[in-house]
């Protein structure tokens, strides 16, 4: 179960809150903590919590700007939304707030409901940012969480396809983590258009990480566009070689043992699963399996894609490669 972010006040202990954030965390229902001290502030944001700090201006002054700035510093709990309230609008001190890094400042010369609606805004922002990965900008974990459970709620057939490249790791280990990082966002444009191309609204692109990524569609488009995202990948791929690697079709690499054997190119593994014939109950469940789906893909030649259309545990059938198309 998700946690509600904590909202977090950086302010004097024993005076009264703005009646603004009371209201806002009210309105969200935001745990809410008051804190004096920068330290306790530090640790609960490095404690992996979300949350959403506010800033007391008039009377935190430099050790807020402090404070910020050093949030800001660390990649970790820089993605943690800093906003700064102020009675007074002051062009020298807002320039300062900004410098350490404050995403947001809220003053008088703002009216209540804007000040309102910027505040809404921001949660937005963050809770945008924090659901998509940073090398693709696909949504992450959570939105394709989002997504499967929404699926799951409506009534209509959906495919949930779980997508890995195979033979990366010795690609990256011969070529280097700049070209795998290249390949992977190759990959997620191809995704990304071939989904988006063809079914528009109706299909979603997710990326969990490295070089697995979640496509969700509708179950009767599992053929048109699985086997246009592998004829693409299949043509586009070879050019991320050398031209030796590319006319000879693989390259030496050496295996875990250390000894030399042939690699092939890259391929595509792509393992699917749908509620034609399944009726699952939560979102692990379709996780679970595509991720059995999708080892099962990628102990088959080639660039692939296969279906599960099992109503029990056993029976799996091949959905096919880009000359195999699925019927």
């Amino acid at each position: 179960m998700r946690t509600r972010p904590t909202i977090l006040y950086f302010g004097p202990v024993g005076e009264s809150v703005p009646d603004l954030v009371q209201q806002w965390v009210a309105g969200n229902d935001f745990p809410f903590e008051l804190h004096d001290d920068p330290a306790q502030v530090e640790s609960i944001v490095l404690r992996g919590h979300p949350c959403f700090l506010f800033i007391d201006a008039d009377n935190m002054g430099a050790r807020g700007v402090e404070l910020v700035r050093g949030l800001k510093s660390d990649p970790f709990t820089a993605i943690i939304p800093a906003l700064v309230l102020a009675r007074s609008h002051d062009a020298d001190q807002i320039q300062a707030w900004f410098a350490a890094g404050a995403d947001e400042i809220l003053t008088g010369v703002f009216p209540p409901p804007e000040q309102r609606a910027r505040l809404d805004a921001l949660l937005v922002r963050t809770q945008r940012d924090v659901s998509v990965h940073p090398s693709t900008r696909m949504p992450g974990t959570t939105e394709i969480e989002r997504e499967i459970r929404r699926r799951l709620e409506s009534s209509q057939e959906f495919a949930v396809c779980y997508a890995d490249l195979d033979h990366f790791k010795e690609y990256n280990d011969r070529y280097s983590y700049y070209d795998g990082d290249r390949v992977i966002y190759i990959l997620s444009r191809i995704l990304h258009d071939v989904v988006k191309g063809l079914l528009g609204n109706r299909g979603f692109v997710g990326h969990i990480g490295g070089d697995d990524f979640i496509f969700i569609i509708p179950a009767p488009d599992i053929s048109l566009v699985c086997g246009e995202a592998l004829t693409v990948f299949d043509t586009l791929v070879p050019f991320q070689y050398n031209e030796q690697d590319r006319r000879a079709g693989y390259f030496f690499g050496k295996d875990r043992r250390g000894q030399l054997h042939r690699v092939p190119l890259m391929t595509l593994s792509v393992g699917i699963v749908t509620n034609r014939h399944r009726t699952f109950a939560h979102p692990a469940e379709v996780s679970e399996l595509a991720t059995e789906m999708k080892s099962y893909a990628k102990t088959l030649p080639g660039s692939v894609y296969v279906v599960d259309r099992r109503q029990s545990r056993s029976g799996e059938e091949r959905g096919g490669s880009p000359a195999q198309r699925e019927s």
